[in-house]
């Protein structure tokens, strides 16, 4: 691929267009077993009446997985909310109406979301204690099946040209309790030091959907414990800080 037709570089990966195709190339260190279970969750929504780009191959180029998908023509809810700052409360609604109607959606063959936690905190690295703490508490949270995407953020939601709003990057999909995929969402702002616009997204979404603020935020300790596994050494400062808050109310 050239460099002409490259879009973004992120750890581990590179990201293209060509024509009206998006390719994603993984370097040849990355998990063969991630890169796979990335394009099956796709597919997966993919079966969902959600707007999400299509899979259209899974291939090896110059030794490196790649996952082929159509590109999505338009500018990111993120771009938006900068380019637009007194709009910023309209793309927020927009933002926490489209992460309901995802939550609306069943996707049975995805990985359970309690599951992948328990895993996530025992590989943390974190001690005993803490450890036995958040396992009990996930133990103890309500049980859903409901579709979360996983790293929900104003990036991840493309505006057409017609307007028409589109989710990209299903890597972390899972069905599971809905207040999980809130407290992550509410924890990346929290990340990319939108301390304010998290807040405000929080209260949006609970008095949208009636959930109490309580209740996601018991999540926050063991979202912020399963993101510290693969999380850059600059942000596990702040993770530990949110994992080791033992009450929130």
């Amino acid at each position: 691929m050239s460099d002409e037709m490259l879009l973004v570089r992120r750890p581990g990966k590179k990201i293209y267009r060509e024509g009206d195709n998006l390719i994603k190339t993984f370097d040849k260190e990355y998990s063969k077993a991630d890169i796979l279970n990335e394009a099956l969750n796709n597919a997966r929504v993919e079966e969902t009446d959600l707007n999400i780009p299509k899979i259209r191959a899974v291939s090896v180029v110059d030794g490196c997985w790649s996952i082929t998908m159509n590109y999505i023509d338009g500018k990111t809810l993120e771009q938006l909310m900068e380019e637009n700052p007194d709009k910023t409360d309209e793309y927020l609604e927009l933002f926490v109406n489209l992460q309901m109607t995802v939550h609306s959606k069943r996707v049975p063959l995805l990985n359970m979301l309690t599951e992948k936690m328990q895993r996530k905190i025992s590989a943390a690295g974190l001690d005993a204690t803490t450890r036995y703490d958040l396992h009990t508490r996930l133990g103890g949270m309500k049980r859903h099946v409901k579709l979360c995407h996983g790293d929900f953020n104003p990036s991840n939601v493309i505006i057409g040209g017609d307007g028409t709003p589109y989710i990209i990057d299903w890597a972390h999909a899972t069905q599971g309790n809905a207040a999980a995929d809130v407290a992550r969402t509410y924890l990346l702002f929290y990340l990319h030091g939108q301390e304010e616009l998290g807040d405000k997204y929080l209260k949006l979404y609970c008095k949208k959907s009636d959930t109490a603020i309580q209740y996601v935020q018991k999540w926050i300790p063991i979202v912020a414990a399963s993101r510290l596994v693969k999380a850059p050494e600059e942000e596990k400062e702040f993770l530990h800080k949110w994992i080791n808050v033992v009450d929130y109310e």
